[in-house]
Protein backbone atom coordinates (compact mmCIF):
# COMPACT_ATOMS: atom_id res chain seq x y z
CA UNK A 1 0.00 0.00 0.00
CA UNK A 2 3.00 2.17 -0.41
CA UNK A 3 2.09 3.78 -3.54
CA UNK A 4 -1.19 5.12 -1.55
CA UNK A 5 0.68 6.86 1.08
CA UNK A 6 -0.28 4.86 3.82
CA UNK A 7 2.05 3.64 7.01
CA UNK A 8 0.71 -0.07 8.02
CA UNK A 9 1.44 -1.25 11.02
CA UNK A 10 0.69 -5.27 11.27
CA UNK A 11 -1.50 -6.73 14.87
CA UNK A 12 0.06 -9.07 17.07
CA UNK A 13 -2.80 -10.61 17.37
CA UNK A 14 -2.81 -10.44 21.12
CA UNK A 15 -5.86 -8.46 21.43
CA UNK A 16 -9.10 -10.11 21.70
CA UNK A 17 -10.07 -8.08 18.95
CA UNK A 18 -12.14 -9.79 15.98
CA UNK A 19 -10.57 -8.82 12.58
CA UNK A 20 -12.44 -8.13 10.17
CA UNK A 21 -12.32 -9.30 6.81
CA UNK A 22 -11.93 -7.25 3.44
CA UNK A 23 -16.03 -5.89 3.26
CA UNK A 24 -17.33 -4.43 0.15
CA UNK A 25 -18.72 -0.67 0.93
CA UNK A 26 -22.51 -1.45 -0.23
CA UNK A 27 -22.75 -3.92 2.64
CA UNK A 28 -21.74 -1.03 4.90
CA UNK A 29 -23.38 1.14 7.34
CA UNK A 30 -21.67 3.91 8.14
CA UNK A 31 -21.26 6.59 10.92
CA UNK A 32 -19.68 10.28 10.65
CA UNK A 33 -19.27 11.51 14.36
CA UNK A 34 -18.57 15.12 14.38
CA UNK A 35 -19.33 17.73 17.64
CA UNK A 36 -19.91 21.17 16.95
CA UNK A 37 -20.42 24.26 18.37
CA UNK A 38 -20.65 27.88 17.10
CA UNK A 39 -19.73 26.61 13.35
CA UNK A 40 -21.93 29.77 11.93
CA UNK A 41 -22.56 29.17 8.33
CA UNK A 42 -19.98 26.70 8.15
CA UNK A 43 -21.92 23.87 9.88
CA UNK A 44 -24.20 23.08 6.68
CA UNK A 45 -21.81 23.24 4.24
CA UNK A 46 -19.39 20.93 6.13
CA UNK A 47 -21.76 18.49 6.83
CA UNK A 48 -22.86 18.53 3.03
CA UNK A 49 -19.42 18.17 2.11
CA UNK A 50 -18.88 15.31 4.22
CA UNK A 51 -21.76 13.51 3.10
CA UNK A 52 -20.59 13.93 -0.79
CA UNK A 53 -17.55 12.32 -0.04
CA UNK A 54 -19.60 8.81 1.42
CA UNK A 55 -20.89 7.29 -1.74
CA UNK A 56 -21.79 3.44 -2.16
CA UNK A 57 -22.49 2.61 0.77
CA UNK A 58 -25.74 0.38 2.39
CA UNK A 59 -26.48 3.56 5.03
CA UNK A 60 -24.53 6.89 5.97
CA UNK A 61 -25.40 9.11 8.97
CA UNK A 62 -24.13 11.99 9.84
CA UNK A 63 -24.24 12.58 13.82
CA UNK A 64 -23.89 16.31 14.52
CA UNK A 65 -23.21 16.61 18.48
CA UNK A 66 -24.37 19.39 19.62
CA UNK A 67 -24.36 21.16 23.87
CA UNK A 68 -24.59 24.07 25.46
CA UNK A 69 -21.39 25.08 24.19
CA UNK A 70 -23.35 26.40 21.34
CA UNK A 71 -24.57 30.04 21.51
CA UNK A 72 -25.01 31.23 17.75
CA UNK A 73 -27.29 29.57 15.31
CA UNK A 74 -25.61 26.71 14.14
CA UNK A 75 -27.96 24.01 15.97
CA UNK A 76 -30.97 25.13 14.47
CA UNK A 77 -29.51 25.78 11.08
CA UNK A 78 -28.47 22.24 11.04
CA UNK A 79 -31.73 21.21 12.36
CA UNK A 80 -33.65 22.78 9.31
CA UNK A 81 -31.08 20.20 7.05
CA UNK A 82 -31.98 17.76 9.35
CA UNK A 83 -35.83 18.20 8.00
CA UNK A 84 -34.78 17.43 4.75
CA UNK A 85 -31.77 15.20 4.68
CA UNK A 86 -32.43 11.67 6.12
CA UNK A 87 -28.54 10.91 6.40
CA UNK A 88 -28.24 13.63 9.59
CA UNK A 89 -29.00 12.96 12.85
CA UNK A 90 -28.75 16.02 15.04
CA UNK A 91 -27.72 14.67 18.62
CA UNK A 92 -28.48 17.40 21.45
CA UNK A 93 -25.99 16.40 25.01
CA UNK A 94 -26.98 19.10 27.27
CA UNK A 95 -24.84 17.24 29.67
CA UNK A 96 -21.73 17.12 28.25
CA UNK A 97 -19.34 18.26 30.57
CA UNK A 98 -16.40 18.63 27.70
CA UNK A 99 -15.25 18.15 24.37
CA UNK A 100 -14.12 14.07 25.22
CA UNK A 101 -17.69 13.81 26.40
CA UNK A 102 -19.29 15.05 23.22
CA UNK A 103 -17.05 12.53 21.23
CA UNK A 104 -18.28 9.85 23.55
CA UNK A 105 -21.94 10.66 22.69
CA UNK A 106 -21.07 10.64 19.34
CA UNK A 107 -19.24 6.78 19.39
CA UNK A 108 -22.62 6.00 21.79
CA UNK A 109 -25.21 6.98 19.13
CA UNK A 110 -23.13 5.47 16.28
CA UNK A 111 -22.93 2.50 18.02
CA UNK A 112 -26.67 2.12 18.94
CA UNK A 113 -27.64 2.81 15.17
CA UNK A 114 -25.79 -0.60 14.01
CA UNK A 115 -23.20 1.43 12.51
CA UNK A 116 -20.48 -1.07 10.98
CA UNK A 117 -17.79 1.87 10.61
CA UNK A 118 -17.38 5.03 12.12
CA UNK A 119 -15.66 7.82 10.96
CA UNK A 120 -14.74 10.94 13.85
CA UNK A 121 -13.85 13.75 12.15
CA UNK A 122 -13.94 17.53 13.32
CA UNK A 123 -15.76 20.71 12.35
CA UNK A 124 -15.00 23.90 10.73
CA UNK A 125 -13.23 22.39 7.73
CA UNK A 126 -9.91 22.00 10.09
CA UNK A 127 -10.19 18.64 8.72
CA UNK A 128 -10.48 18.00 4.80
CA UNK A 129 -13.73 16.38 3.59
CA UNK A 130 -11.82 15.30 0.43
CA UNK A 131 -9.56 13.29 2.26
CA UNK A 132 -11.61 10.83 3.76
CA UNK A 133 -12.07 8.39 0.63
CA UNK A 134 -8.87 7.48 1.98
CA UNK A 135 -9.62 5.82 4.86
CA UNK A 136 -12.94 3.93 3.11
CA UNK A 137 -10.22 2.55 0.60
CA UNK A 138 -7.60 1.46 3.78
CA UNK A 139 -10.88 0.15 5.61
CA UNK A 140 -12.05 -2.12 2.68
CA UNK A 141 -8.36 -3.92 2.71
CA UNK A 142 -9.72 -5.49 6.22
CA UNK A 143 -7.73 -3.05 8.78
CA UNK A 144 -9.43 -2.60 12.11
CA UNK A 145 -8.92 1.23 12.20
CA UNK A 146 -7.32 3.58 10.02
CA UNK A 147 -5.73 6.78 11.44
CA UNK A 148 -5.37 10.22 9.99
CA UNK A 149 -1.57 11.76 9.97
CA UNK A 150 -0.51 14.92 9.96
CA UNK A 151 2.86 14.25 10.07
CA UNK A 152 3.19 12.28 6.59
CA UNK A 153 0.96 14.88 5.42
CA UNK A 154 0.39 18.56 5.90
CA UNK A 155 -0.28 21.10 8.91
CA UNK A 156 -1.39 24.31 7.46
CA UNK A 157 -2.32 27.83 9.71
CA UNK A 158 -1.01 26.05 12.98
CA UNK A 159 2.05 27.47 14.73
CA UNK A 160 5.29 26.09 14.50
CA UNK A 161 4.73 25.35 18.46
CA UNK A 162 1.79 23.61 18.35
CA UNK A 163 3.21 21.71 15.77
CA UNK A 164 6.44 20.73 18.09
CA UNK A 165 4.27 20.27 20.84
CA UNK A 166 2.08 17.45 18.61
CA UNK A 167 5.84 15.90 17.34
CA UNK A 168 7.25 15.88 21.08
CA UNK A 169 3.89 14.19 22.53
CA UNK A 170 4.30 11.49 19.72
CA UNK A 171 7.58 10.59 20.40
CA UNK A 172 6.84 10.43 24.18
CA UNK A 173 3.87 8.34 24.24
CA UNK A 174 5.85 6.30 21.38
CA UNK A 175 8.85 5.83 24.16
CA UNK A 176 6.61 5.56 26.74
CA UNK A 177 3.40 3.16 25.84
CA UNK A 178 4.81 1.65 22.87
CA UNK A 179 3.34 2.79 20.30
CA UNK A 180 3.79 3.17 16.51
CA UNK A 181 2.04 5.88 15.39
CA UNK A 182 3.92 8.96 13.30
CA UNK A 183 0.90 11.47 14.65
CA UNK A 184 -0.54 10.34 18.38
CA UNK A 185 -2.33 13.56 18.91
CA UNK A 186 -4.71 14.19 16.17
CA UNK A 187 -8.35 12.79 15.77
CA UNK A 188 -9.94 11.92 12.10
CA UNK A 189 -10.31 8.13 12.57
CA UNK A 190 -12.15 5.62 11.52
CA UNK A 191 -13.04 2.76 13.13
CA UNK A 192 -14.74 -0.94 12.80
CA UNK A 193 -17.63 -1.21 15.36
CA UNK A 194 -15.85 -4.03 17.13
CA UNK A 195 -12.58 -1.76 17.69
CA UNK A 196 -15.10 1.24 18.65
CA UNK A 197 -16.70 -0.90 21.20
CA UNK A 198 -13.86 -2.12 22.75
CA UNK A 199 -11.76 0.89 23.10
CA UNK A 200 -15.43 2.30 24.85
CA UNK A 201 -15.07 -0.65 26.95
CA UNK A 202 -11.75 0.34 28.30
CA UNK A 203 -13.20 3.06 29.77
CA UNK A 204 -11.76 6.64 28.26
CA UNK A 205 -10.48 8.38 31.26
CA UNK A 206 -9.02 11.33 29.81
CA UNK A 207 -10.68 14.94 29.91
CA UNK A 208 -9.05 16.86 27.94
CA UNK A 209 -6.97 16.35 24.22
CA UNK A 210 -5.08 13.71 25.25
CA UNK A 211 -8.36 11.45 25.22
CA UNK A 212 -7.08 11.31 21.05
CA UNK A 213 -3.36 9.50 22.35
CA UNK A 214 -5.61 7.26 24.89
CA UNK A 215 -7.73 5.94 21.76
CA UNK A 216 -4.54 4.96 19.54
CA UNK A 217 -2.87 3.15 22.91
CA UNK A 218 -5.57 0.95 23.22
CA UNK A 219 -5.34 0.26 19.56
CA UNK A 220 -1.75 -0.17 19.62
CA UNK A 221 -1.84 -4.00 18.59
CA UNK A 222 -4.36 -4.17 16.22
CA UNK A 223 -4.21 -4.16 12.49
CA UNK A 224 -4.36 -0.46 11.45
CA UNK A 225 -2.76 2.09 8.60
CA UNK A 226 -1.87 6.02 8.77
CA UNK A 227 -3.27 8.42 5.68
CA UNK A 228 -2.01 11.29 5.56
CA UNK A 229 -4.36 14.65 6.05
CA UNK A 230 -4.18 18.24 5.70
CA UNK A 231 -5.08 20.11 9.35
CA UNK A 232 -6.11 23.28 8.26
CA UNK A 233 -6.73 25.46 11.32
CA UNK A 234 -5.11 27.62 13.76
CA UNK A 235 -4.79 25.42 17.10
CA UNK A 236 -6.29 26.60 20.38
CA UNK A 237 -3.37 27.12 22.63
CA UNK A 238 -2.85 24.55 25.28
CA UNK A 239 -3.53 25.53 28.56
CA UNK A 240 -1.83 24.74 31.69
CA UNK A 241 -4.31 22.14 32.80
CA UNK A 242 -4.83 20.46 29.73
CA UNK A 243 -0.91 19.28 29.85
CA UNK A 244 -0.68 18.83 33.16
CA UNK A 245 -3.75 16.22 32.25
CA UNK A 246 -2.13 15.16 29.71
CA UNK A 247 0.87 14.15 31.51
CA UNK A 248 -1.11 12.34 34.19
CA UNK A 249 -2.53 10.08 31.87
CA UNK A 250 0.45 9.55 30.19
CA UNK A 251 1.77 8.27 33.44
CA UNK A 252 -1.83 6.13 34.03
CA UNK A 253 -0.83 4.23 30.43
CA UNK A 254 2.96 4.07 31.50
CA UNK A 255 1.60 2.16 34.72
CA UNK A 256 -0.88 -0.03 32.95
CA UNK A 257 1.94 -1.17 30.26
CA UNK A 258 4.49 -1.81 33.03
CA UNK A 259 1.84 -4.04 34.46
CA UNK A 260 1.33 -5.93 31.62
CA UNK A 261 -2.50 -4.71 31.55
CA UNK A 262 -2.43 -2.70 28.24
Amino acid sequence: MADLGFVQTQAQDDSGVARLVALQRGAVEVGIVCPMANEGDKAVAFCQAVLEQCSGFRKVTFFAVFDRVTKDESLDNMRALERSEPRLRVVWAPEDRCVVDAYLRGYKEALDAGCDWILEIDAGFSHQPSDIPQFFSAMEQGMDCVFGSRFIGRFEKSSLTRRFVSWGGTALANLLLGTRQTDMTSGFELFSRKTLAMVIGRGIQSRAHFFQTEIKTYCRNLKFVEVPITYRAASPRLGASALKEAFRQLWRLFQLRLKEQL
